[in-house]
């Protein structure tokens, strides 16, 4: 396994090859699926003085068990891993539970 990205070092670029695929945690029995990577520029068009862009990851879960807000590493399978703070946010459809993760 090779070491985790700091949150401070990671860029959407880092997740947008892994949108649709399966994330595993550490004592949490179901996969997480990587749906958007989602960007917003702050600045109305203006450059981040040196700063990453803010971005959100969204992921997919089971319906019905949902996993508690906090911090978690998540890994794909044979490749990197992140320790990301997830929380569970409201979901339209009642076939699923999404997820989000916020980088500023």
């Amino acid at each position: 396994m090779t070491e985790p990205l700091s949150p401070a070092d990671v860029t959407a670029d880092h997740f947008r090859p892994h949108i649709d695929k399966e994330f595993r945690i550490p004592g949490w029995p179901h996969p997480m699926t990587l749906v958007t990577v989602e960007t917003k520029d702050a600045k109305g068009g203006q450059a981040h003085s040196g700063r990453r862009e803010p971005f959100t990851l969204i992921f997919r879960g089971p319906p019905r068990e949902v996993m508690r807000e906090g911090f978690y590493t998540l890994q794909l399978d044979g490749g990197p891993w992140f320790n990301l703070y997830i929380m569970p946010i409201q979901t339209a459809g009642n076939d699923r539970q999404d997820y989000q993760a916020l980088f500023n």
